[in-house]
């Protein structure tokens, strides 16, 4: 799964239209562009290839002074690969890049707050899971085996980061219980995605 497919869906999304350096722009105001790929080649790209895949709607819009821009919207479709993307996201396995679950947990408000804690405690489950299968083979309290050498010292950090992802998951979890946050049907909710940010010029 690429983060940058369910950013730029999110972007669009929380706009309802939007051209191509608003997309750029709310992605950078978010910072995304440090922690994914998102960077300018790879927005226009996904654009580009989102609209061919009828994902995104695109209609010329005047400028002026100008030339036109164009302007993309979700369509049906989109609007459904955007959910899919997000689910996959917060129930992301072990193994997920860091940068799809972070792009899963910016725009979770945009679900149900029981389907986000459902989401998340099927991801809790894969990384507890996943510590447990390598402690089957790892003893975090014992001497490195010689004979396991330098392996020892990655069991161990797999057990290390399986331990801090559940932590931090779980403690979310119970943020969220406790009434974190605007969650899609609640009350004061709007789209997430990523905030919009007016940027002078457009």
């Amino acid at each position: 799964m690429s983060a940058i497919r369910l950013l730029v869906l999110g972007a669009i999304r929380s706009r309802g239209r939007a051209h191509g350096y608003q997309v750029r722009s709310d992605l950078e105001s978010w910072g995304a562009h440090e922690w994914s790929t998102t960077k300018p080649g790879s927005i226009y790209h996904a654009l580009n290839r989102m609209k061919h895949e009828g994902l995104l709607a695109a209609e010329e819009a005047a400028v002026s002074g100008g030339p036109p821009r164009t302007e993309f919207t979700l369509t049906g479709d989109g609007e459904r690969e955007y959910l899919s993307l997000l689910r996959d996201a917060l129930a992301a396995e072990h193994d997920a890049r860091v940068d799809v679950v972070s792009a899963g947990l910016g725009c979770m408000t945009d679900l149900p707050r029981p389907e986000v804690l459902t989401l998340l405690r099927r991801r809790l489950e894969s990384l507890e899971g996943w510590r447990s299968s390598v402690l089957e083979h790892h003893d975090p309290e014992a001497p490195v085996d010689e004979e396991i050498g330098a392996v020892g010292e990655v069991l161990g950090f797999w057990v290390h980061s399986a331990e801090s992802a559940a932590g931090w998951t779980r403690s979310l979890i119970e943020r969220i219980e406790r009434g974190a946050h605007v969650f899609a049907g609640e009350e004061g909710w709007r789209p997430s995605g990523v905030p919009s940010r007016e940027v002078p010029g457009e």
